[in-house]
């Protein structure tokens, strides 16, 4: 099946900020308790260590999703490592939660566009679930910002488009339903808007399916690197490797001089 870029209803300027930052809780509950980004820990320590530097400026954040448990076992490797999450629509109630669990984040209130990264924020940029929000041109802009200003990337996708991902999509308001309770901080706003008007579950519903529908393949992600101007002054990887029942999918680059 070709990459699909259908709606996601998230990513529209006039969504309600309140429904999206709801959805992007639900993802970082999610990934936080499954630990879905345990298996990338060794390829953040090696890149860190490459390139000599501890801070990892998270991009498209959305509400942080799944970096506590990504830090819970990177800081036992790396003491010093720090994280700044950064969005396009800060979730600045989402990134102050997280903020107060783990002292080596921090967040930046100003909106951030991870096409076009200030010049002042140094270190790895990530991004985890995010990548597939951006049309082909879109995505090569990602990778020739962290190029041209000679920082390294990593970006990490935790679905595919195959029918096992399409399938988890499919059942994902039952996820919804049964885990918002549990989601911190607690809102009754929350509770409002999953069982009694559920925008939440239909609207993750969607754009889950939509996710998946725009996911880049590996070879679609290395076809997307031969378009970046000066792609060659970095190392590149793209490769797939299993984490729990599914896979996630990661290309990264560094400065090779």
């Amino acid at each position: 099946m070709g990459r699909i870029h259908a709606i996601e209803w998230a990513d529209q300027t006039w969504f309600p900020e309140l429904i999206r930052n709801y959805m992007t809780d639900f993802l970082q509950f999610l990934a936080n308790k499954t630990k879905m980004f345990s298996p990338i820990v060794p390829k953040i320590e090696e890149i860190l260590g490459k390139t000599q530097n501890h801070q990892i400026i998270d991009l498209a954040s959305g509400g942080g999703g799944g970096l506590l448990s990504l830090n819970q076992e990177l800081i036992e490797k790396i003491p010093d490592v720090k994280f700044l999450m950064t969005d396009l629509y800060p979730n600045l109630k989402a990134f102050q939660y997280t903020q107060s669990q783990a002292p080596n984040f921090d967040y930046s209130e100003k909106p951030v566009d991870a096409m076009n990264v200030p010049n002042h924020l140094k270190g790895l940029r990530t991004m985890f679930l995010s990548f597939h929000h951006f049309r082909p041109k879109d995505a090569i802009q990602i990778l020739q910002s962290a190029v041209k200003s000679n920082q390294p990337i990593l970006i990490v996708e935790g679905q595919e488009r195959t029918t096992p991902s399409l399938m988890a999509m499919f059942f994902s308001p039952l996820t919804v339903l049964f885990t918002t309770p549990f989601i911190k901080p607690f809102s009754f706003k929350r509770i409002l808007f999953t069982y009694i008007l559920p925008l939440v579950p239909i609207f993750t519903w969607w754009d889950g399916i939509v996710s998946s529908l725009r996911t880049y393949s590996v070879k679609e992600m290395e076809s997307l690197i031969t378009k970046v101007p000066n792609q060659e002054k970095f190392d590149w990887e793209v490769k797939k490797i299993k984490s729990g029942p599914t896979y996630l999918l990661y290309l990264f680059g560094i400065p090779n001089i």
